[in-house]
């Protein structure tokens, strides 16, 4: 885990920009009971028209768990309330907490889980190929 404060701010100044200027998208979807997501942005990266940026607040309620799942791209995410579980393939379960980011690569195979009594809150980041569903559900 890494904490970087000025990074924290940087993201959230980012986002409560973004948010005040009403983007949105319906690509992304959290698709999980308990969990509920709010697009904010969705724009092609600059330089390749092959990939998407989708920029998310995401929150999670107490127990709720969003199953196994990958993504067609990269993941970039920070706790903005709460403690998230994080399982993934090939990886030891971490638990996340306010202030914390984490990024989750292209294809790899997680699932989160709100494992306190408060919401979770998480503002996401995908850079993901275009005109795929920026989530993509695992069989167990």
């Amino acid at each position: 885990m890494i904490r970087n404060h000025s990074s924290f701010v940087s993201f959230a100044s980012v986002a409560l920009c973004i948010v005040l200027s009403g983007f949105v998208s319906p690509n992304v979807n959290a698709q999980a009971p308990g969990v509920t997501s709010k697009p904010l942005l969705q724009t092609t990266l600059s330089d390749d028209t092959t990939k998407e940026v989708y920029m998310v607040l995401v929150e999670f309620a107490p127990g709720s768990v969003l199953n196994r799942h990958t993504h067609p791209g990269d993941e970039y995410s920070i706790v903005l309330q709460g403690t998230l579980e994080i399982s993934a393939e090939g990886r030891e379960t971490r638990q996340v907490s306010t202030g914390d980011v984490f990024h989750n690569p292209r294809g790899l195979i997680h699932q989160a889980r709100n494992v306190g009594d408060t919401p979770v809150r998480l503002a996401v980041t995908f850079i993901v190929d275009k005109g795929k569903p920026t989530l993509q559900p695992v069989a167990k």
